[in-house]
């Protein structure tokens, strides 16, 4: 299938780079050198610096947007309505609301729309989901986890900075992929509460973000996103009460891809303990990708949709709009 690419910046490279059994026809960015340059990495691809001209390109059939958060969901829209599918990368928009009218539009077209929530394709996270899925920890109790890194000199300058751009700060960013994480294994939260604040950077967005969510059987997340780490950390523990999964490190500047299954045995006492370590390159990007190409090869829904965004966006509002108060 024919694929355009909407935003040619590093994570517009990485899905170009990913992409198995499909073909780059178009690379779109406001900056034409940068789409210029990823064309040239893709065979055949023609460069544009406005998306609105391969909207009407009937060779185009897939979308992947990875623009500023501020125009996701503009373009998101424009692409369901022209009937091509698509892959949002996350946060899918600023706000919940944004998604709304892509959500109706993609029922009314029939589009396939998968956000692209990437950490459920990391090797830890596909053995954590098969264990879970086999009852190995029994039933859930809670999650605890742990997502940041330290910014750079001028962070506070960037465009994750201006929330126009950005919808947010790191509550937006990083804490995205820990409310999906802990939506994808507990389900739907139905108590939110939180609180988002700025404690060191200069700027107008939340540079630390606190969670504490509850389903409707009284399951917990207890989640914390921060950009003042200093030490770039990932910690995704899940309990259940036959055991407990300790997911840690994505590889490179956070640490080598560690995931400890600890199995209670009858007796109780120092657990079994079975540990998975994933040195090797990260394919989650190649394995996320493949998996839609075959969600539209068999007409399904993707399992990372819209309504999965659309529920963390949810989350992150009432986190911003209790924290204003």
């Amino acid at each position: 299938m024919s694929v355009a690419i909407v935003g040619c910046g590093l994570i517009g490279k990485k899905r170009a780079a990913a992409l198995k059994g499909a073909q780059v026809s178009a690379c779109v960015d406001q900056v034409q050198e940068r789409a210029v340059q990823l064309a040239a990495m893709c065979q055949g691809a023609s460069a544009h610096t406005d998306w609105r001209e391969i909207m009407r390109r009937d060779d185009i059939k897939i979308v992947i947007i990875a623009t500023l958060h501020a125009s996701l969901a503009e373009i998101a829209l424009a692409a369901v309505e022209a009937r091509k599918h698509v892959l949002i990368e996350k946060p899918g928009g600023r706000k919940a609301d944004e998604l709304l009218p892509v959500i109706a539009a993609a029922r009314e077209s029939g589009s396939l729309v998968r956000i692209g929530f990437n950490h459920r394709y990391h090797r830890a996270f596909r053995e954590a989901r098969k264990l879970v899925d086999a009852g190995k920890l029994g039933e859930l109790m809670f999650i605890r986890a742990r997502y940041g890194h330290g910014g750079r000199i001028g962070y506070d300058r960037e465009w994750r900075a201006d929330p126009l751009l950005s919808g947010g700060g790191e509550l937006i960013d990083q804490g995205m992929h820990l409310i999906d994480l802990a939506r994808w294994f507990l389900g739907d939260f139905e108590t939110v509460d939180g609180f988002s604040g700025t404690y060191f950077w200069d700027m107008p967005v939340d540079d630390n973000g606190f969670l504490l969510l509850k389903t409707p059987k009284k399951q917990v997340a207890f989640l914390h996103a921060s950009c003042t780490e200093w030490k770039n950390t990932f910690s995704f523990e899940i309990y259940g009460r036959l055991g407990k999964i300790d997911i840690t490190g994505l590889g490179g500047s956070y640490g080598v891809e560690r995931m400890a299954w600890y199995q209670m045995l009858p007796e109780m006492g120092p657990p079994a303990t079975v540990i998975h370590e994933f040195p090797m390159a990260d394919d989650s990007w190649e394995v996320e990708l493949q998996e839609f190409l075959e969600d539209i090869r068999l007409k399904r829904q993707p399992a990372a949709g819209l309504l999965d965004a659309h529920a963390a966006l949810h989350i992150v509002g009432e986190i911003y709009r209790m924290s204003a108060q």
